[in-house]
């Protein structure tokens, strides 16, 4: 039953991860490609430790913590460069 629902949760992140890759790609705005590469990088996140569980590996939830770390600098980098480009488009005006 366990890993039933291990399988069931993994297909379910990898369904959300389809829906987050098609408002990364069709998102109108810069900020809701942002909130979708966020939520993306979550879902992948919460991939790794269900694989680390499910597997009873360590190193997936290593690798997971690596991942997070790196993925909310390349968020907070990706905001900085939105918000100086919205400031520059502020000061033409």
């Amino acid at each position: 039953m366990r890993l039933a629902m291990l399988e069931f949760m993994q297909w379910f992140l990898v369904l959300c991860s389809i829906g987050c890759l098609i408002r990364l790609i069709l998102g109108p705005r810069g900020a809701d490609r942002l909130v979708a590469l966020n939520v993306l990088s979550g879902v992948a996140l919460g991939f790794l430790v269900l694989r680390g569980v499910q597997l009873g590996q360590v190193l997936y939830l290593d690798v997971a913590l690596v991942y997070d770390i790196f993925g909310f600098l390349g968020f907070l980098a990706i905001a900085r460069f939105l918000k100086d480009k919205l400031a520059d488009q502020e000061d033409e005006s």
